[in-house]
């Protein structure tokens, strides 16, 4: 019997008024399955960081603890310290602490800041706070797109780990498989914190392909022609998602995971729909 896994939503900080209220609309809704946490991500080069921490409060405001998305590319020590007193100081118990993307037009001859890797992000907040935050680092079952191979994306893995890291969130990912290695492999080095795994759903094919192909995340070649066979039928689309996503979910809870962090876009129907089908809707939970 499946067991019945934590679950976590991730969500992107708002640009509108609009948007403001859409997102305020999907948390009420996704409130009502009990998340653990809810992460708020944002964009290269700390591009939304105030939107993000805005995001934050509003969640912590609802009662919900609420974890930043906290890159260190560009960084210097006093402000990744002042970032944490803020933190601190706001309530925030959780971080997904990450290297972060280059911001577009930062060239090869610009500082990185004082930190190279998330590793050295980690280091630095358990060296600075001790045990005050729960933090997450990222995981990539498929690989990083930027690792040099496998194997030295596993060593980076397992040094963020070491460093100090207290769980992982992984990559989007649609072959189960290839989780269950990582964690094998991962164990292997002794890195052995809970390993989350990361799931988005699907709502349209152009949009998922794209992704994928950006992150690279493997769609496997029957539901790539799936998708694109079933052109501009989004009803035909949404309901095929659901079918994959939830025979993803449902195999990966066959062997205990820790938890499903779901990556709603803002967005709460396919993800309230998903745990309807999987038995985590609040009445299961």
């Amino acid at each position: 019997m499946s067991s019945i896994p934590s679950i976590s939503f991730e969500f992107f900080p708002p640009k509108t008024a609009e948007g403001e209220a859409k997102l305020a609309s999907a948390r009420r809704d996704l409130y009502a399955l009990r998340p653990e946490f809810c992460s708020v991500t944002y964009g290269a080069g700390g591009s939304t960081q105030e939107g993000t921490f805005q995001t934050v409060r509003a969640i912590l405001a609802e009662g919900v603890p609420a974890a930043p998305h906290f890159s260190c590319i560009g960084a210097s020590r006093s402000s990744i310290r002042d970032k944490l007193a803020q933190f601190s100081a706001s309530g925030v118990r959780r971080i997904v602490a990450l290297r972060g993307d280059l911001p577009s037009g930062f060239g090869g001859g610009a500082s990185l800041g004082e930190f190279r890797y998330a590793s050295d992000l980690v280091a630095f907040i358990r060296a600075e706070t001790g045990s005050q935050f729960h933090i997450e680092v990222g995981a990539y079952p498929e690989m990083h797109p930027q690792a040099r191979s496998p194997q030295a994306d596993l060593q980076a893995y397992a040094a963020k780990v070491q460093a100090g890291a207290s769980s992982a969130i992984t990559q989007m990912f649609f072959n189960a498989d290839a989780y269950f290695r990582f964690v094998d492999d991962a164990h292997a080095l002794g890195a052995r914190v809970p390993v989350v795994p990361g799931i988005m759903p699907i709502t349209n094919s152009s949009g998922i392909i794209r992704f994928a192909d950006a992150c690279g995340a493997d769609i496997p070649r029957w539901i790539r022609l799936r998708l694109q066979g079933y052109g501009d039928d989004v009803a035909s689309i949404r309901s095929f998602g659901l079918d994959v996503i939830a025979a993803l979910c449902e195999r990966l809870r066959t062997v205990g995971v820790p938890g499903l962090h779901f990556y709603t876009m803002n967005q709460s129907a396919t993800v309230l729909e998903l745990c309807r089908r999987l038995g985590l809707d609040a009445a299961a939970r």
